[in-house]
């Protein structure tokens, strides 16, 4: 378990545009080390708004980005192509305007894909998938992600954990189906708290009031399954990337 390191940021704007610059340097770095590089993305305001400023840097084409895999930490399990969906969103902010190779793209099934509604049958198969993915070097059944995103929800839920649910208490599965979520749509596909400990780094993303209270739960001791984000860290690093109204109740000591 990584301490958290706390950056926190004047505005949204420039922790969208720093944390991207972050971003490039860890990609590159992880492919001139090993060849190539993992990355999870998330969804949400603070997720887009990051791709939405990589696709806007200048660095962006020091990424070799036919070497790089892109997997998602949770998805609304809707329609392909649907405009909630995060990798519908991921496409419009980035993925489109730059040169990935398809089958290093790691989307989550839709609802009216191979496996229909059955939401668990998905979730399995993206497990599947990861685990496939996973080299002997992993000891795990997911890959050792370089860079795991997460958004931070205001009730402090991370991917699609929501506190108190039976996802966030899953110890044993990598991706679950979430049912009945608070918030809309109902069905969701995530990864796991133990998939997201799998990664080498975990990068924390909250920006705007609505998340001070959230980020001060998260970061003062409250367990992880009344607190989601406090459950989720990286194996070498958990970096929360903040903005000054997100960070505006974190306790003094931190």
């Amino acid at each position: 378990m990584s301490t958290p390191q706390l950056v926190v940021h004047h505005d949204k704007e420039l922790m969208a545009q720093a944390a991207a610059a972050r971003l490039i340097t860890k990609i590159v770095d992880a492919q001139a080390s090993r060849g190539s590089a993992s990355v999870v993305l998330t969804g949400g305001r603070n997720g887009n708004g990051l791709l939405a400023a990589l696709a806007a840097a200048p660095a962006r084409d020091a990424v070799d980005w036919g070497r790089l895999d892109l997997w998602w930490g949770d998805e609304r399990f809707l329609p392909e192509g649907d405009p909630e969906r995060n990798v519908t969103q991921a496409r419009e902010a980035l993925l489109d305007s730059v040169p990935l190779d398809p089958e290093r793209v790691h989307a989550m099934p839709a609802s009216d894909g191979p496996y229909g509604t059955d939401a668990e049958a998905a979730a399995e198969a993206y497990a599947a998938e990861l685990a496939k993915a996973a080299g002997p070097e992993n000891h795990g059944a997911v890959p050792a992600f370089d860079v795991l995103l997460l958004g931070l929800g205001p009730d402090t839920h991370v991917a699609s954990l929501f506190p108190e649910l039976p996802a966030v208490r899953e110890t044993e599965r990598t991706v679950v189906g979430v049912h009945g979520a608070p918030k809309p749509p109902p069905t969701r596909i995530s990864l796991t708290l133990p998939a997201i400990r799998a990664a080498r780094e975990v990068w924390l993303l909250a920006a705007g009031e609505d998340k001070a209270e959230a980020a001060a739960i998260a970061l003062s001791g409250a367990g992880e399954i009344q607190a989601p984000a406090a459950g989720a860290y990286g194996r070498s690093r958990t970096l929360w990337l903040l903005d000054a109204a997100a960070a505006s109740r974190l306790p003094r000591s931190l």
